[in-house]
């Protein structure tokens, strides 16, 4: 919203003959006193100038000023003052009324900014109510819009309201890790438009920067995940899921109990020894109670896709999380867990597998596999490595690993453990 300077009368009817200020001799001129009045809410002290005046120029100066300008003359300075009284000698009206007939009403930036910052404070307050207010991520998104100018640019464009609209979202995500939420859900909730949070909305980009804070140190460099995949995998990690068939969990070797379909096609695919793709929508509608006791966690498809054609039937029941669990995943190892399978959970020594490793201790109770320091110094030992990535993390349960790490700067892929890894998951 834009402040007018009071006093203006820009009505039309009857309004002089302005033709001479439309002219080379005035357009610089007038479009410097209509900046100068917009910045210091139509003060008429001081004076503007003129670098490099033409001819055309130099004339208007003299005829406004009654002073004498050599053709040399590098720079005008014309008082405001005197402009002003120029203009209602010759026209009836003065300096203000002038512009704001030539052009449109002068704004009054000095009151536009003061009305901007009450609102950018007023839209900061109400945020800051939320239960979540006392949460650091949620206090770092908040500086963050405000210092970037995201909250600047949403004012401007009196779009405002979508930071109150992106708490909702926020407050509207379970608490319960075991439990999840649809998007459309969250979205018809927390705005009464199950579309509002659609891929690419402006809403959708807020709530997932929360959500990146939210994450701690697990997206590299605080940025928002680019691509579908990955901004799936953040909503999913905060317990929201835009497509429960979409989410999906990695298995090998489980024989739930149970008669439903679901559970008699993992125990036709254990029997064969075939990898097997579980979607959150089979997970939900026909509940899958495992029955064994020993279930072993890795990151990467390879050891799965190894163990299903080395092992066949005879692997332990195995999970495979592909990267950052899926909510699948952890709505699968979580039930498990709670039914008292002892989960076996280990990841690329790496600082993303040690972030999912300790989330996975944290969430799910998870027992480590093959994931200390000692394990690591024998990987490393065994070939070339990469360097590491991204910002370091910590190894909780074994605080040396991450110190190792950092010491050797090398990343070593599960795939350097494989055959100790097979034999772990033989069946005896």
């Amino acid at each position: 919203m834009s402040a007018e300077l009071p006093g203006q009368d820009t009505t039309r009817h009857g309004e002089p003959p302005y033709e001479e200020l439309r002219s080379e001799g005035w357009t610089r001129l007038l479009t410097a006193a209509r900046r100068r009045l917009e910045r210091t809410s139509g003060a008429l002290d001081g004076e503007i100038g003129l670098t490099a005046p033409s001819e055309a120029e130099r004339r208007t100066v003299i005829g406004v000023t009654g002073r004498y300008r050599p053709e040399t003359v590098k720079r005008l300075a014309v008082p405001l003052a005197a402009l002003d009284a120029y203009l209602y000698d010759r026209y009836g009206t003065g300096l203000l009324q002038t512009l704001g007939r030539l052009n449109g009403p002068l704004r009054d930036r000095p009151a536009e900014r003061a009305d901007e910052d009450t609102r950018r404070e007023q839209s900061l307050t109400s945020a800051r109510s939320s239960r979540l207010a006392g949460e650091d991520w949620f206090a770092a998104w908040l500086d963050r819009l405000a210092a970037d100018g995201t909250l600047t640019r949403l004012l401007r464009r009196e779009d405002a309201s979508l930071v109150d609209a992106a708490v909702r979202v926020l407050e509207g995500l379970p608490r319960d890790p075991s439990r999840v939420v649809p998007l459309p859900v969250l979205a018809e909730w927390a705005t009464g438009d199950t579309k509002a949070l659609v891929p690419g909305a402006p809403l959708e980009q807020l709530v997932l920067r929360a959500l990146v804070l939210r994450a701690g140190g697990r997206y590299a460099g605080g940025d928002v995940p680019r691509d579908r995949s990955g901004r799936r995998a953040l909503w999913e990690s905060a317990g929201a899921i835009a497509d429960d068939l979409a989410s999906q969990v990695l298995v090998l070797g489980i024989r739930p109990e149970g008669d439903t379909v679901v559970c008699d096609w993992l125990r036709d695919a254990a029997d064969f020894g075939i990898p097997f793709r579980l979607t959150l929508h089979q997970l939900a509608s026909d509940p899958v109670v495992l029955a064994d006791r020993d279930i072993f966690v890795c990151e990467n498809p390879a050891v799965l896709r190894t163990a299903a054609a080395e092992l066949e039937a005879e692997s332990a029941a195995l999970v495979c999380t592909e990267g950052v669990p899926s909510a699948a995943c952890h709505k699968l190892l979580g039930d498990a867990a709670r039914a008292g399978a002892r989960l076996h959970w280990r990841a690329d020594f790496d600082w993303a597998g040690l972030r999912i490793t300790a989330a996975a201790v944290e969430r799910h109770g998870a027992r480590l596999w093959r994931m200390t320091a000692a394990d690591y110094r024998d990987a490393l030992g065994q070939g070339e490595s990469t360097p590491l990535a991204g910002p370091p993390a910590a190894s909780p349960w074994d605080p040396r690993l991450a110190q190792d790490m950092e010491k050797s700067g090398h990343a070593v892929m599960e795939e350097r453990l494989l055959p100790a890894l097979l034999a772990d998951l033989t069946r005896t």
